[in-house]
């Protein structure tokens, strides 16, 4: 297997905001995404996100409340659970779903 350096594939991708899928995990997919400071719509999907700040830091906007995810955190977006990314987000993000 080969190493994986999911900062350097996010930085190669084209634009930001645009994830990129790198590995599977039985039926996970791993993706990894740049965030470039800007807001994102709000969302919801019915499976969990796990989102794993791997440089900079994530904002986000969940039941109406302002979550700080600093790199080296993660996230537990559940299923159903609507959240947007808000403005001031940069750096890498690491995303498992399905």
């Amino acid at each position: 297997m080969p190493l994986l350096k999911p900062s350097e594939i996010a930085n190669a991708a084209s634009q930001t905001w645009q994830s990129v899928i790198f590995a599977a995990v039985g039926d996970a997919r791993v993706k990894v995404l740049r965030m470039d400071g800007t807001s994102t719509p709000e969302e919801v999907h019915d499976y969990n996100e796990l989102l794993i700040v791997l440089e900079g830091l994530l904002v986000l906007e969940t039941s109406g409340e302002r979550v700080e995810v600093h790199a080296g955190e993660v996230y537990l977006a559940t299923a159903g659970e609507r959240h947007s990314v808000l403005a001031g987000s940069r750096g890498t993000l690491l995303i498992v779903d399905k």
